[in-house]
């Protein structure tokens, strides 16, 4: 039986090809980006005297569920959230209730949710969030719960595309749909575009993270 990969363990999968061989994942490669946004919020939380670690171990547990959440509705399925503080779980749902106002402009009818896939050819691997029908076309949808849309998000959504284009689906568009923890937020969508140039920043990430490997 094959097994739901969910964001909770997408960090801990192995990705791996026909032969066994483990290849890494399109979020480990692009951590050998700088990512100034990043470096800057973590120095404000410091000077704050917020300890960013554990600010973010909750923030990502929020992101977690609320990805869960919008994969079991996808599915038809229902979430167990017995693991979340109430918190938690409210902030998780003010993310599915943006999602569901996106929705309401947006219908789709799901192809692929949460599925991990995995390039022969370029020897990567990533998990889709959504793979979507809308509009006449195929649409693969990345659910973000940042507080922005930033440049490596788009890098990232073309990797995860090429692996849709190499398994043999005919993308017609990937977007980037933020949904917000609170219910002020709402939601804020970006289409992916140039993305011959960002596919081939990914290219040159994975040529560097390969390379740093090697050196000893």
């Amino acid at each position: 039986m094959k097994e739901t990969i969910t964001k909770r363990n997408r960090a801990h999968i192995t990705y791996k090809l026909t032969d066994g061989t483990a290849v890494p994942g399109v979020t480990t490669i692009l951590s050998v980006l700088n990512k100034p946004a990043l470096v800057k919020w973590a120095n404000n939380l410091g000077l704050q005297g917020i300890d960013s670690s554990r600010y973010v171990d909750e923030k990502a547990a929020i992101g977690t569920l609320a990805h869960q959440m919008i994969a079991d509705y996808l599915r038809g399925t229902e979430t167990d959230t017995s693991e979340y503080s109430k918190v938690q779980i409210g902030q998780a749902e003010n993310a599915v209730l943006s999602f569901f106002e996106w929705e309401k402009t947006h219908p789709i009818e799901p192809v692929l949710v949460e599925e991990p896939m995995v390039s022969e050819h370029y020897k990567f691997g990533g998990t889709i969030d959504c793979l979507a029908r809308m509009n006449g076309g195929l649409c693969l949808i990345d659910f973000k719960t940042s507080k922005g849309i930033f440049p490596e998000m788009m890098i990232q959504v073309v990797a995860y595309r090429m692996l849709l284009v190499e398994q043999g689906y005919d993308v017609d568009q990937a977007t980037i749909l933020r949904v917000g923890r609170t219910e002020d937020e709402g939601f804020e969508e970006r289409l992916v575009n140039e993305i011959d140039k960002r596919w081939a920043i990914f290219q040159h990430c994975l040529e560097i993270y390969r390379l740093q490997k090697e050196v000893k």
